[in-house]
């Protein structure tokens, strides 16, 4: 079994910041692609960044320049630093990765999702 749990959200002030951590855990052999996605209330989950295993990124327009995300494979988990917060950056976060468990396998995995809220 594998798991994927993401922690660090909550309630915060516009410009302010926040980081996300999502946690891999089980019978594990190697993580591939690790990615953040977000869904607002009425809208369809968006990809927000994603982070190849050898570190190459790419960033909604939405978030360029404010979002960072990062990973620690050899703890198997990622991160995503979150800047200049904006109301409109509210939303449930979840961490998605493609995992593999043995050699030449692999399969796609969701957290359960934290929910972010930027508001005064």
């Amino acid at each position: 079994q594998v798991q994927l749990v993401e922690s660090g959200g909550g309630l915060v002030q516009p410009g302010g910041t926040m980081r996300l951590s999502c946690a891999a855990s089980g019978s594990i052999f190697s993580i591939y692609t690790m990615a953040w996605y977000r869904q607002a209330p009425g809208k369809q989950r968006e990809l927000v960044a994603a982070i190849t295993r050898g570190g190459n990124t790419n960033y909604a327009d939405s978030v360029k320049g404010r979002f960072t995300i990062s990973r620690d494979n050899a703890k198997n988990t990622m991160f995503l630093q979150m800047n200049t917060l904006k109301p409109e950056d509210t939303a449930v976060y979840y961490c998605n990765a493609d995992i593999s468990q043995r050699l030449l396998s692999s399969n796609n995995y969701w957290g359960q999702g934290t929910q972010v809220t930027v508001s005064s």
